[in-house]
């Protein structure tokens, strides 16, 4: 998963894009970097690894010179977390120098790359990414045209947005898989994959990208096409709102914490008849479903654990040894709101079930008499192909494990997943269709070649 953001017509775009990117870093903490175009057609460029703070600590963005930038957060999907990785990429080909900056996992990319390097192609990273501007460089026509061509031959999950000297374009992918938003800034267009980008440098939200959809500027102008062909539905990520997305941010024209709200309180209806005496989240992404669980149920709410905001997210650290250190700093059990209770723990999913452990765990030392815990999602099944770190299937607790099993794993008394038409119910206001639920269906809505299945399953 990753973060991108552009801004089109802002002397300090630069300064701008990297303000919006603070909004954006739960989606990405590897590497963080923006390009901005200059008005003498020159890419002003910094990345490196790290946060956006440690990235841009001495001010460097506003040394990026230009009214057109787009920026990025990053955490592998494709590609180790190395520099030469780190986005925006920036390329010199026959239509000029290109900035491109990408969410989501292109599902052909390697045999796009094995093709593309018989035929000459030398890549500099390891990303799937750089495939989408190697085939571009093979194209002729104007950038636009050259694009779409491009991403006519790949599959997979994108939205992305691609610098120029003198355009700023933005695509999303025809299922719609990650979100990407358009908003104005005074006179100024801006793309964001999140709201609580826009509403952090005071932009207007003004619609969604649709599935499918080319938004280009240029001269101030904005235009669309929808160059692609249908496709049977969309498939948004149903995971962005379960967990991903930020809960001020509204995404798939949903507010997600909303959405999350309506999670906890489907689960509520699903879990009825269960005895506990205070209803505690997993915060953050828990919340929100812990309040609507305790609405409907009755029990009263309690935030029997603090988070440690000095900590980034556990589950897209890159090593589990790193995941395991990160939970133990991040989250702390309050006894006085434990102590003898019978506590409902509400968390929105359950994956490799380290973390899970060493919570409940915890909240038996802080002294909690019976822990049921309560999970916003149905058990994860299934890797993920579009973008979200899950690549192998054994190291998903509910694919190779019982129900049963992982409950005796986790030292719970009892355990309940909500059910997938409760999630789906939930998540799109009682309309279930257009959602990529693949990591809990194993049902997915483009072919996946097969060295990845094998891959996979390793």
């Amino acid at each position: 998963m990753c973060g991108i953001l552009g801004v089109a017509g802002r002397p300090d775009a630069a300064e701008t894009t990297q303000l919006g990117l603070f909004a954006l870093q739960h989606r990405g903490q590897e590497s963080a970097g923006i390009v901005a175009a200059g008005t003498d057609g020159t890419f002003h460029t910094r990345v490196g690894m790290g946060l956006v703070s440690e990235v841009f600590a001495g001010g460097e963005a506003a040394g990026l010179e230009g009214g057109v930038a787009i920026g990025h957060v990053r955490y592998a999907t494709t590609g180790a977390s190395q520099l030469k990785n780190a986005q925006p990429l920036v390329y010199n080909t026959g239509h000029g120098p290109v900035a491109i900056a990408h969410n989501g996992n292109l599902t052909n990319a390697l045999q796009l790359k094995k093709k593309l390097e018989a035929r000459g192609a030398i890549f500099q990273s390891s990303t799937d990414s750089e495939v989408i501007v190697h085939l571009l460089a093979r194209q002729d026509g104007p950038i636009e045209d050259a694009l779409i061509a491009s991403l006519r031959q790949v599959e997979g999950a994108y939205s992305l947005l691609l610098l120029t000297p003198d355009k700023l374009i933005a695509a999303r992918d025809p299922y719609g898989f990650r979100p990407l938003i358009v908003g104005r800034l005074g006179a100024a267009h801006v793309f964001a994959s999140e709201t609580s980008a826009l509403n952090l440098i005071g932009a207007q939200t003004v619609r969604e990208l649709e599935p499918g959809e080319l938004a280009i500027v240029e001269g101030g102008k904005l235009r669309t096409l929808k160059p692609f062909a249908p496709v049977p539905a969309p498939a948004r990520c149903v995971f962005e709102q379960v967990y991903f997305a930020r809960p001020d941010s509204v995404i798939f024209n949903r507010g997600v914490q909303a959405a999350r709200r309506d999670l906890g309180r489907a689960l509520a209806h699903e879990m009825a008849g269960v005895q506990a005496d205070v209803v505690v989240p997993v915060p953050d992404s828990g919340v929100s479903a812990a309040l609507g669980f305790s609405e409907v149920s009755g029990i009263p709410f309690e935030m029997g654990l603090v988070r440690s905001h000095y900590v980034s997210r556990t589950f897209i650290k890159p090593t589990q040894e790193l995941r395991e250190h990160a939970a133990k700093l991040k989250l702390a059990p309050v006894p006085e709101a434990l102590r003898g209770k019978r506590v409902l723990l509400i968390d929105d999913s359950i994956v490799r079930g380290t973390t899970s452990k060493k919570i409940c765990k915890s909240l038996r030392e802080a002294g909690a008499r019976e822990i049921h815990m309560g999970v916003t999602s149905p058990p994860i099944v299934s890797p993920c192909y579009y973008g979200i770190d899950t690549p192998r299937a054994s190291e998903l607790i509910a694919n190779v494990h019982s129900q049963e099993d992982i409950r005796k794993f986790l030292g719970v008394d009892s355990l309940r997943h909500l059910s997938l038409q409760g999630m789906l119910r939930a998540v799109g206001k009682g309309d279930e269709h257009g959602w990529c639920d693949a990591c809990f269906t194993r049902r997915y809505p483009t072919p996946i070649p097969d060295y990845q299945v094998a891959e996979a399953v390793k």
